[in-house]
């Protein structure tokens, strides 16, 4: 049956239509300008300008609504590896709930959890077992269905930014370790993965439009030609004598002190092992002269997701790839 993966930004919404599983079939892939600047639902002012906002992408694109899939972003998400003794299933079911007031900055009442165990070791390994925990408030929650509630659509998924993006990029336990980068217009989330396990979700309040907004105050750009020049040159030292890269460069270095932060806060916590590898996904990634930036800055590899690799359908060229990482995670996703 065919899905609908949604994932709405402060910059641009972004949907798939297709049929979903592990090498999802893609009809449409949409992305367009969010005029309202919103994100995220709080009240019924926002969910009516985001709703009429959604709408309009389902209807000038056609996308079925039958089955969507719904990203909601990290800064709404508290998300925790957490160890503990060795449990069974029915032990950690009973204790979870204790856990989470002891590691979710979000009281109980409001909380809406998940959770899954990461690794349990097996036979006579006296390690701790790991499990992820991700609360969200059950307000947030609310209103998205909510949102989605008053053009016609019931969500069959909803899930955050990070685990579609790391299902997306599938790893298996021989991947080096790696630092996920998505890079959003409003913020930037971080996430440590080694063997394939998630280790720790990080994310930072400042994203793309933190490199637009340095062109408009120090080139004196209005907005529009800020994220058009930001977007053609980006850290490209051969263009404009470089004055677009030197324009920009303090906000670049502000995002990658985070980056670095990230990968210390890791090697301190495991002192035997170095993060070998850095994956960028969302629209940033595709600034000219970034990767190279990233690279020079932290010493690591540095990649940009490819989120169709295992995916069939027609994409057109002009679709910024990094920036569909979340919703091709959600069409990933086999229910």
């Amino acid at each position: 049956m065919p899905a609908v993966a949604i994932d709405i930004g402060t910059y641009s919404v972004k949907a798939i239509s297709g049929n979903p599983g592990a090498k999802p079939a893609i009809k449409r892939v949409a992305e367009v300008f969010n005029t309202t600047g919103l994100a995220v639902p709080t009240d019924d002012a926002s969910i009516e300008k985001m709703a009429l906002l959604v709408e309009s992408v389902f209807a000038d694109y056609d996308l079925p609504r039958n089955e969507v899939r719904v990203a909601i972003p990290e800064t709404v998400v508290s998300t925790k590896v957490i160890p503990l003794p060795p449990l069974t299933d029915a032990e950690l079911a009973s204790a979870i709930n204790w856990q989470a007031e002891q590691h979710i900055p979000i009281p109980p009442e409001e909380l809406s959890l998940e959770y899954q165990v990461v690794f349990r070791p097996k036979g006579n390994d006296k390690q701790p077992m790991r499990v992820l925990l991700v609360g969200v408030r059950k307000t947030v929650i609310d209103n998205y269905v909510n949102l989605f509630h008053s053009i016609g659509i019931e969500p069959i998924l909803i899930e955050t930014q990070i685990l579609s993006i790391m299902r997306s990029l599938q790893f298996v336990p021989e991947d080096p370790t790696t630092l996920i980068v998505h890079i959003g217009a409003s913020n930037m989330n971080m996430a440590l993965v080694h063997q394939a396990e998630l280790k720790f979700v990080l994310s930072h309040l400042n994203g793309g439009q933190l490199l637009t907004k340095a062109l408009e105050q120090t080139l004196a750009m209005d907005a529009t030609q800020s994220e058009q020049y930001k977007r053609t040159y980006g850290l490209d030292s051969d263009q404009f004598q470089g004055k677009i890269r030197e324009a920009m460069m303090p906000a670049a270095q502000l995002l990658t002190a985070e980056i670095k932060k990230s990968l210390q806060f890791f090697v301190n916590q495991n002192p035997k092992e170095s993060v070998k590898r850095i994956v960028l996904s969302g629209g940033t990634a595709l600034l000219p002269g970034f990767v190279q930036f990233i690279t020079d800055e932290t010493g690591a590899e540095v990649l940009v997701s490819a989120p169709f690799t295992n995916a069939t359908g027609d994409v057109a060229p002009q679709v910024n790839q990094p920036s569909m990482t979340v919703c091709m995670g959600l069409m990933s996703r086999e229910l």
